[in-house]
């Protein structure tokens, strides 16, 4: 967990609510944060109580800290003690496939997707050509340096304008007109990633969780804000989160197969969550797959779970099993 990204608070309480929850099954746990090493009682208590703010780290508070890029495996005999790496790292080199292959390296089971479909998700171009292929609806984009005059003519206005690798709704932003875009297109020259303009549905905001490669219930996200941004996400109270979402049996059958479809094309495995916005006519577009989703008290996975009868432990303890099973 944690790590430099702007996903670190998020990281961190996912990986000490998974910590705790699977402590509380009974199992031996170790959490560690990847820049500040292995954290005690004392510090998971602190976290725990902390939750995520209502804004991400500073980025002079991220360049503060030294990540640890790799991971001190070699000659290490504690290794043959772990079962699994349970991995909550969001953001960064934790979900782009890093971490992941470092652990393939030193051939140990840790959850969730490999470093390909880790890197696949990550990447929001290459996703959204892949889920095309694969006949799941997306909506138009252009990526890369483009006028504020050619994306309007092209994709129109509002339109959606956000980095390639982004993550829970952070470099994100909903242009309204040709000085908002101009303005949103000046801020992405300092995210030193790619930049994607998406044509804008306005809807319901839907998401699927996949777990075992079965779908779990739809959900429907309500925000308080225009968009599900980073404050809808992780403060309690900026987003009613209905599970089961009240739409016709009918989408929900096709929503768990467009979902199921985004697994398998991006090459994801054990558990992901893919969400939608169904636009006013019924039609459903992917906007994205989430190879490493939160697992915060306030996350949609948890949630989608607790609405298909499984709890928070066993969740957690599910996902390390599916892991465990490969080693």
């Amino acid at each position: 967990m944690g790590g430099v990204s702007d996903e670190r608070e998020v990281s961190l309480s996912s990986g000490v609510q998974v910590a705790n929850a699977l402590r509380n099954l009974g199992h031996k746990v170790v959490a560690v944060d990847t820049v500040r090493g292995s954290l005690d009682e004392a510090e998971e208590a602190l976290l725990l109580k902390a939750g995520v703010g209502a804004l991400p780290p500073l980025v002079g508070e991220l360049a503060s800290l030294d990540e640890v890029q790799t991971l001190m495996l070699s000659g290490n005999s504690a290794l043959s003690e772990i079962d699994v790496f349970f991995l909550a790292l969001h953001g960064g080199s934790g979900e782009d496939g890093t971490v992941q292959a470092v652990l393939e390296v030193a051939g140990v089971a840790y959850t969730g997707s490999s470093r390909l479909g880790c890197s696949l998700a990550m990447d929001k171009e290459v996703s959204k050509r892949l889920l095309r292929q694969a006949g799941v609806p997306t909506p138009d984009w252009l990526s890369g340096e483009c006028s504020a005059a050619e994306v309007a003519d092209v994709l129109g206005l509002p339109v959606i304008v956000k980095a390639a690798s982004g993550g829970s709704s952070l470099r994100l932003v909903l242009a309204h007109d040709l000085e908002e875009l101009g303005s949103a297109i000046e801020e992405t020259r300092g995210w030193n990633d790619l930049v994607l303009f998406e044509r804008y549905h306005a809807g319901r905001e839907v998401t699927i969780g996949i777990l075992g490669g079965e779908p779990l219930p739809v959900g429907e996200i309500i925000p308080e804000h225009e968009i599900f941004d980073y404050e809808c996400k992780y403060q309690p109270g900026m987003a009613q989160e209905i599970f089961p979402a009240n739409i016709p049996p009918e989408l929900v059958v096709r929503l768990g197969d467009l979902a199921a479809s985004a697994h398998k094309a991006l090459r994801l495995r054990d558990y992901s969550r893919v969400d939608f916005i169904i636009d006013e006519e019924g039609e459903p577009w992917c906007l994205e797959a989430n190879a490493l989703p939160g697992m915060t008290p306030n996350s949609l996975l948890p949630k989608a779970a607790a609405a298909a009868g499984v709890s928070f432990p066993e969740l957690c303890e599910r996902i390390a099993e599916l892991a465990k099973a490969r080693k």
